[in-house]
């Protein structure tokens, strides 16, 4: 879990990306590409197995401005969620 609300987990979220099996960066441009669907104020869970993906996802959101929430382990992988900020 990262700097954030208390569990990721705790939320569902509005969309899903479902980024298993994809290695850097396409977990990322996968995201990038469904984040539109985002109404603002919502959320979005990543999920992926990149080992990337933990440095990738909350610099993305730093670069977007967007809000990372944390993540949380998966049988396979990690979900990611982000709030959207804009």
């Amino acid at each position: 879990m990262s700097d954030a609300d208390p569990d990721p987990g705790l939320e569902a979220p509005d969309v899903v990306v479902d980024a298993l099996g994809r290695l850097c960066p396409l977990p990322i441009i996968d995201l990038a590409r469904r984040f539109g669907e985002v109404p603002v104020d919502g959320t979005v869970a990543l999920l992926a197995d990149d080992p990337a993906a933990a440095a990738d996802v909350p610099a993305w959101c730093r670069l977007r401005g967007q809000r990372f929430l944390g993540a949380r382990d998966l049988p396979t992988g990690r979900a990611y969620l982000i709030r959207r900020t804009r």
